[in-house]
């Protein structure tokens, strides 16, 4: 908000609005609401408030829960270049898998603000608990370690679809759970159901919000996502989550979204 030209009332309305509105906001939408004469306007504000949904020092997941870990392709298919080509952009997914509770009237642990806990997982009796998501360049072993690293308590219990880049994590503290699922769905629904349902979330809501959105500035709508996902049972708190977070973090600048290649906050650069 620094040197901004917008009225205070006006981002605190802009704050309101992009994290009260359950499926989110097209920078589209945004500025119709708020009656913002310039779409650039509008889309930078809602790049500063994303920025706000990264709280820095926050916790590696895992230890006393299990997580699953996968990879998966984001964005549309390009037509007409040849078999095998594509513009997507490769997102590493790490969920933890945690049981579910008992309903809210039986859960004395369940405050008045959380909302009843989705029947998630496939009717197992789990759901689905933190969650990251990050844009990586490739699924090398140098590339997903650190993520792990950075992510994920050592100790946890880590389940993967038997990638080799995921070879050495037993090395590196955790419980490696890997199984070779080569494609085969009914293995994956059995061995990663819940970052594949995490995925399948993502992609609806990309496509159904933003109609899509570009690799540079993917990183920024996989950080609103993960603030929406891991804040779902408790609505009321997002507000003033993003209100606390940024006065602790630095915004893009118009220059920076516009003319450079901004790097988004990071999950894995913020622990």
């Amino acid at each position: 908000m620094h040197r901004t030209r917008q009225p205070l009332p006006v981002w605190f309305w802009a704050a309101y609005l992009v994290t009260t509105q359950t499926p989110g906001m097209s920078a589209l939408q945004f500025q119709r609401q708020l009656g913002i004469r310039r779409y650039e306007t509008a889309f930078q504000m809602l790049h500063k408030l994303r920025a706000a949904m990264v709280r820095p020092g926050r916790d590696r997941v895992g230890t006393e829960w299990p997580v699953e870990v996968d990879e998966t392709y984001v964005g549309g298919a390009t037509q007409g270049e040849g078999r095998g080509r594509h513009h997507k952009t490769l997102v590493i997914g790490i969920v933890e898998v945690r049981p579910r509770r008992k309903s809210p009237g039986s859960d004395p642990n369940l405050s008045s603000g959380q909302r009843p806990q989705h029947r998630g997982g496939h009717g197992r009796g789990f759901i689905a608990g933190r969650l990251r998501l990050r844009v990586i360049p490739n699924r090398k072993q140098e590339t997903l370690e650190p993520v792990i690293l950075s992510n994920v308590q050592p100790g946890t219990e880590v389940s993967t679809d038997g990638w080799t880049g995921y070879d050495n994590l037993d090395k590196l503290g955790y419980r490696h759970n890997a199984v070779s699922v080569r494609g085969d769905h009914v293995k994956t629904d059995r061995h990663l159901p819940m970052i594949h349902i995490v995925f399948g979330n993502l992609d609806t809501w990309l496509l159904g919000t933003h109609h899509g959105v570009s690799p540079k500035h993917l990183q920024g709508y996989l950080n609103e996502f993960v603030f929406r996902f891991n804040r779902r049972f408790w609505p009321m708190v997002t507000f003033d989550s993003v209100l606390k977070i940024a006065t602790r973090v630095k915004a893009a600048t118009y220059r920076e979204l516009y003319e450079s290649a901004r790097t988004h906050p990071n999950p894995a650069r913020l622990i």
